[in-house]
Formats: C-alpha cells, structure tokens, sequence
C-alpha cells in the first residue's frame, strides 16, 4: 500500500475541516432551536451524543496503521452522500431557512416515535464502538493488528453499527419534518448498506478467512440469529 492509504482516513485534511465545520452549523441550530421544533432539538440532542461517543475513538484510532483500505470511487460517494445527508443537509436546514420550502408536518406523536428511537440507536451506537476498541474506523480499512471481534453485542450481529445507523436514518425524517434534510438519509444510507457492507464482508473474509465463514454461519447482520436473505449477499 501506499503511504498515503497506510494513514487513517481521521488523519485527514477533509475530516478535521469537516469537523470544524460542523460545530460552526451546530452552534447556530442551537440558537434556532426555537424555530425548529422540538423534535429538532431531539435531533441536535442525539448529533452532539454520537460526537460524544466517537470522539475518543477517533482520537485514538488515528494511530492505527493501515494495511488493507478500499478508498475507491465508489467508497468515496458513499461517504460524501452520507455526510451529506446525515450531517451538512441537517445542520444547514436547522442553522438557516436555505430548505424551509421542502418542510413538512407531523403530528406530535410521529415526533415521538423518532424520539424514541433515538435510546436504542445510541445504545447500539456506543455498545458497537466500545466492543470495536481499536478495530473501529470510519472508512473500509483494515489495520495492522485487527482482531475480529466476537464479542459484547458483536456475539449476536455482525454489523451492530449499520443497524443503529439504520435506526437513525429512519427516526430523522420523523425529527426533521423537511424533504432534504430530513428524508434523503434513508436512500443515502440504503445505498451505502447494499453498495458497501459487501466489500466489508470481503475485507473481513479475505483477513480471517475459516474464523469469518464460522462467525458468519452463528450471527445475522442487523439482529440475532443467522438470517441469510437480510441484506446484500457475498
């Protein structure tokens, strides 16, 4: 590999810019949050939370070596289309009137649901960075050292991070009540689920070989138990 795909992708210009881009639109949604809705500032809530959780691993991780990255067209798309829309559209929505004409209604108790929604996917979100340690990145990368991990939630599922993200994509535009900044995630992420999770699993097949088909064979990718017609196939 290259040295520029030896480093983590946190090491990145893109990546520290984009953070302090988002704290900027951050600061601003909180001081329209008024204007927003509550379910908004549910939202804005949960945003600063997944901040919380992954910050120290982030931190951490950018030590990580890397031997084996998929940082082609395609991964790089992916990720555009979910800062995108899990991120930039949100933040811009919630700090400016720049989408109001895509916005919408929901009665209280859709807000709700989104609400509720939110304790599982953080549970999940933190319980999977936690079990990962140093395994976690957030491109398709494999570093030097990487175990497979087997335990705490990933004893049952696979991919226990896609699923709290699933939860979240389909809690945001019951949150954010705006076409662009509230619906787009759920295509985003769909996409990024059946274009992405495939080449994660060859990743992990090609480092662990016997071990993956094993691990595979006893736990299903989004819930417990081996369910082989959820999500895409090898």
């Amino acid at each position: 590999m290259s040295e520029a795909n030896r480093r983590s992708m946190m090491t990145s210009l893109p990546a520290m810019a984009t953070a302090i881009a988002a704290l900027a639109l951050l600061l601003l949604a909180l001081l329209r949050w008024q204007d927003n809705g509550w379910g908004a500032l549910i939202w804005l809530g949960a945003f600063v939370a997944t901040i919380a959780i992954r910050l120290p691993h982030s931190l951490r991780n950018r030590a990580n070596v890397v031997v084996d990255a998929r940082k082609d067209v395609t991964e790089k798309l992916l990720l555009t289309a979910m800062f995108l829309a899990m991120m930039l559209l949100p933040l811009l929505h919630l700090a400016t009137p720049l989408f109001a004409f895509a916005d919408y209604r929901l009665l209280d108790w859709a807000t709700g649901i989104g609400t509720a929604l939110q304790i599982p996917f953080l549970w999940l979100f933190w319980r999977s960075h936690a079990d990962l340690g140093r395994n976690w990145s957030p491109g398709l990368e494999v570093r030097d050292g990487h175990a497979l991990v087997t335990n705490g939630i990933y004893d049952r599922i696979r991919h226990p991070m896609y699923a709290a993200i699933w939860i979240s994509a389909l809690a945001q535009p019951l949150l954010i009540h705006n076409w662009i900044a509230g619906v787009l995630v759920v295509p985003a992420f769909a996409a990024m689920w059946f274009l992405r999770v495939p080449q994660e699993e060859r990743m992990m097949a090609r480092r662990f070989g016997a071990e993956w088909d094993a691990y595979c064979g006893r736990t299903g990718r989004l819930w417990p138990g081996s369910a082989p017609m959820i999500g895409p196939q090898l």
